[in-house]
């Protein structure tokens, strides 16, 4: 299902992170069943741009998907 969509898929999150603005992203596991991406530097608006135009998106293979702002609280990283 996804290997047709996968490197536009991954092709728009890597360019997002060559400009600094996505942090990280990948799938849930155990099971399989959705992914986190963790944005900085976006508007909202800019992040609904970013799903709405993404291959999975596009094609149906994510139909449902939320955004949602996150406050972190400890670690060592900033965004």
């Amino acid at each position: 299902k996804r290997g047709p969509h996968r490197a536009g898929h991954i092709a728009g999150a890597k360019a997002l992170t060559d400009r600094g603005n996505c942090i990280l992203a990948g799938a849930l596991a155990n099971p399989v069943d959705g992914a986190i991406f963790i944005f900085k530097g976006l508007t909202k608006a800019q992040v609904e741009d970013f799903v709405k135009n993404d291959p999975y998106v596009v094609n149906g293979l994510v139909p449902k998907w939320e955004i949602r702002e996150w406050t972190a609280v400890v670690g060592t990283g900033t965004l």
